[in-house]
């Protein structure tokens, strides 16, 4: 069994998801693990699908030729990292520029492997300031978890830390 893993971009429009889950069932892919979007007038996703060997050159190049959809593949090896935790962190900061880029540096000179970045935008309550809200998977190992949050916390005094193990 192989495992492929799309991302594709195109302009939105109705039905993108029925063409892209009928060609991965047409060559008896089983869809695993998504993020779709729209963004800015763009369908935006990455999918994880596994499928067996002898139909996975076929379902490749049938979704390489979807019409108006632009798809990178790539067959994922199989790997087994040695990692002692996972940690979901909640960030909330003033918004501005290179805030993420901040926040990825800190997590990669501290060790950690950053899984999953889920971020968003919105308004303060009271003084509609723009703020910067993220939810964070990192695998990294336990001994260095401690100086991973205070790291984060260093980068400004806005930036809020919750962290689930």
């Amino acid at each position: 069994m192989n495992h492929i893993v799309i991302s594709c971009i195109g302009a939105d429009q109705t039905g993108i998801v029925d063409t892209l889950s009928k060609i991965i069932n047409e060559h008896q892919g089983n869809w695993q693990v998504s993020s779709l979007h729209h963004l800015s007038g763009f369908f935006a996703g990455v999918i994880e699908v596994s499928v067996d060997e002898s139909n996975t050159n076929a379902l490749v190049s049938a979704l390489e030729n979807i019409d108006g959809l632009t798809c990178q593949i790539e067959v994922a090896k199989a790997v087994s990292d040695k990692v002692s935790t996972n940690l979901v962190l909640e960030l909330t900061a003033n918004d501005r520029v290179g805030i993420v880029q901040e926040i990825s540096s800190v997590i990669h000179h501290q060790g950690g492997n950053l899984i999953k970045l889920v971020s968003s935008q919105s308004s303060a309550a009271h003084t509609g300031q723009l703020m910067f809200n993220a939810k964070v998977q990192i695998a990294m190992n336990e001994t260095n978890v401690d100086e991973l949050i205070d790291a984060l916390e260093h980068i400004a005094d806005d930036l809020m830390v919750d962290i689930t193990r």
